[in-house]
C-alpha cells in the first residue's frame, strides 16, 4: 500500500473489503476528503470518571466499574449535561489490516462548542489513537465543558483518519513544500510543523474573540444557525494586543496567519509547547486536503483556535505562537477537496463561532 493518509477513495474500499464496518451501514454522507465521520449510537452511560480499557481489557467489561446510569439515545434527543462525563458506543467498528493506523479526533463544530469528544478502544492506553491490526468495536467519550448539548442516534461528533506507514513531513520536507506552494501567507515559523499564531490586532475594530458564558440554556447540535450569539458568548475585545485568559474559561480566538492545504496532503494540529501547560488550544484538529487552497476555492484560510486556560490567570500577546500544523503526505490526492465538492462550513474563513449560532 502506498504510504500515506488515505484518501476518500480508499476509505471507500475499505468498507468494501469490511475494514470498515457499521449497522446501520455506512451513508456517503460520512466520508469526507481524509477521513471519516462516526456517528453515535443507540444509548449512553453517564460515567462517574473518564477511563481507557487498558491492555487486554474490553470496554463493555470496564464499563461496569464506571457506570452510574445508562440512558437510550432516541430520535426526540437526550441532554448530555455540561460537566458529565458519557459513553456512548458508535454505529462503526474496525478490523485494520497490518500497516494501517488511525486516529480521531473532534470535527471542527464539536471543538467549537467545547465538547470535549475522545475515541476508545478495547485494548486502548491511549485517547484517539488506533494500532494497526485492531479489531473491535469504537465508542465516544464525550464530555460537554461549556454548554449541555442535546444528540440522537448518527450524529456526528468526531473523526477518524487512517494512514499507511510513516507520512508525517520533516521540517526540511515542509520548508521545500512552502518554498514549491505558500503554505502560509506570512514568513514560515517551521519547527516540527509549521508555527501558528494568535492574532490580537484585527484589521478592523477590535473584536477579538469570544468567550463561553458560564450559564446557558442546551444546545441542540442538529439545529444550524439557530441559536443567537449573544445568549451563548461574551464578545472578547483588545485596544493593544493582549488579553488575559481567565482559569477554567473557554475562548475562540483566530490564527494571524492564512494557511493552506495543498491537495495532495493533510494537517493535524499540534499543541506547541506542551510544557508551557497554561492553556490547551484547539480539540479539533484535522485539517483537509484544499483546506485554504485555490483549487478548492479558497485563498488561505485562518485556523480558528480554541483556548482553555488552567491554572493561572494568562497573557496572551498578538503573534504570540500558539500552535503547529503537522503536515502529512496522501497515499493520493482525494477525489474531493474541501470546500470544493463537499459543503464545507468553514472554508475562507476568519474568527467564526460554531455553525450552531447566528449574529445579531
Amino acid at each position: 500500500m502506498t504510504i500515506g493518509v488515505l484518501p476518500d477513495t480508499m476509505l471507500q474500499e475499505m468498507i468494501t473489503r469490511g475494514e470498515i464496518a457499521a449497522d446501520p451501514a455506512i451513508i456517503p454522507e460520512q466520508i469526507q476528503p481524509a477521513s471519516l465521520d462516526l456517528r453515535l449510537g443507540t444509548v449512553a452511560y453517564r460515567l462517574r470518571a473518564s477511563f481507557l480499557a487498558g491492555k487486554g481489557q474490553k470496554v463493555s467489561h470496564r464499563l461496569h466499574d464506571f457506570e452510574m446510569h445508562r440512558m437510550a439515545l432516541t430520535d426526540d434527543g437526550v441532554v448530555l449535561e455540561k460537566g458529565c462525563v458519557y459513553l456512548v458506543p458508535l454505529m462503526e467498528s474496525l478490523a485494520l489490516p497490518e500497516g494501517v493506523t488511525a486516529v480521531a479526533n473532534a470535527k471542527s463544530s464539536t471543538g467549537r462548542l467545547d465538547l470535549l469528544t475522545r475515541l476508545i478502544t478495547d485494548d486502548g492506553t491511549e485517547f484517539d489513537r488506533i494500532p494497526q491490526g485492531y479489531s473491535g468495536p469504537l465508542y465516544a467519550e464525550i464530555c460537554p465543558r461549556s454548554f449541555s448539548v442535546l444528540v440522537r442516534p448518527g450524529m456526528r461528533l468526531n473523526q477518524i483518519r487512517f494512514r499507511a506507514g510513516q507520512a508525517v513531513l520533516s521540517d526540511a520536507e515542509l520548508k521545500i513544500l512552502h518554498q514549491q506552494e505558500p503554505l502560509v501567507d506570512g514568513p514560515a515559523v517551521i519547527d516540527e510543523g509549521l508555527g501558528f499564531s494568535v492574532d490580537l490586532k484585527p484589521s478592523e475594530g477590535d473584536l477579538v474573540g469570544y468567550r463561553a458564558k458560564p450559564h446557558t440554556g442546551v444546545i441542540d447540535i442538529d439545529k444550524i444557525g439557530h441559536y443567537p450569539a449573544r445568549d451563548f458568548w461574551e464578545e472578547v475585545r483588545a485596544s493593544d494586543g493582549r488579553i488575559i485568559l481567565d482559569p477554567g474559561a473557554f475562548y475562540i480566538l483566530v490564527s494571524r496567519e492564512a494557511v493552506t492545504i495543498p491537495p495532495d496532503h493533510a494537517a493535524e494540529m499540534a499543541p506547541y509547547l506542551a510544557m508551557v501547560g497554561e492553556f490547551r488550544v484547539h480539540y479539533a484538529g484535522f485539517f483537509d486536503p484544499g483546506f485554504g487552497h485555490g483549487a478548492a476555492g479558497g485563498t488561505g484560510s485562518r485556523g480558528v483556535l480554541e483556548v482553555r486556560c488552567h491554572e493561572a490567570p494568562f497573557a496572551l500577546e498578538h503573534g504570540q505562537v500558539v500552535g503547529r500544523l503537522v503536515y502529512e503526505r496522501m497515499a493520493e490526492e482525494p477525489r474531493q477537496l474541501y470546500g470544493k465538492d463537499i459543503a464545507s462550513n468553514y472554508q475562507g474563513q476568519g474568527l467564526k463561532l460554531a455553525k450552531h449560532f447566528r449574529m445579531g
